[in-house]
C-alpha cells in the first residue's frame, strides 16, 4: 500500500490490515517507521470520521466512583458538603470551576471532560 492520505472506508480497511502484519516490527526498522505512519493516517481518518464525544461531567463522576470504589462521602473534599455533593451528582448545583480543579488536581480527572456543559434537573 502506498503511503498517502485515507479517504475512504476501503482506504481504511487496507491500511488496518497493513498495521496488523506490521504490528511486531522491530524499532528502527523501515517496517516500524512504515507502522508508525500508517497509525498516524488511520488515527487521522479515524478522528474525522468516527468522533468520539466526551462523557457529560456527571455520568463521568459516577463512572469514576463505581470504578474506583468511591462513595459521595469520597468527594466531599473536592466538592463541598455532603449536601453540595448530592445537590452536584443529582444535577441540581453545577460544577464550579473551583470544584472542577479540585476535582482534576485531587483525583487525577481530565479537567477539559469536567468543564463540558451538562443539563441539570428540571
Amino acid at each position: 500500500m502506498e503511503l498517502k492520505p485515507i479517504r475512504n472506508k476501503k482506504e481504511h480497511q487496507a491500511a488496518l490490515k497493513q498495521i496488523e502484519a506490521l504490528w511486531n516490527a522491530k524499532d528502527g526498522t523501515p517496517d516500524s517507521d512504515r507502522l508508525e505512519v500508517l497509525a498516524l493516517l488511520v488515527e487521522r481518518y479515524e478522528q474525522e470520521h468516527f468522533p468520539i464525544p466526551d462523557p457529560d461531567p456527571i455520568d463521568f463522576l459516577h463512572y469514576v466512583m463505581e470504578s474506583r470504589g468511591l462513595v459521595r462521602k469520597d468527594l466531599e473534599p473536592f466538592i463541598g458538603s455532603r449536601a453540595r455533593v448530592a445537590e452536584v451528582l443529582n444535577r441540581v448545583r453545577p460544577l464550579s470551576l473551583e470544584m472542577i480543579r479540585s476535582l482534576a488536581e485531587g483525583l487525577k480527572l481530565p479537567a477539559d471532560v469536567l468543564v463540558q456543559r451538562y443539563k441539570l434537573a428540571a
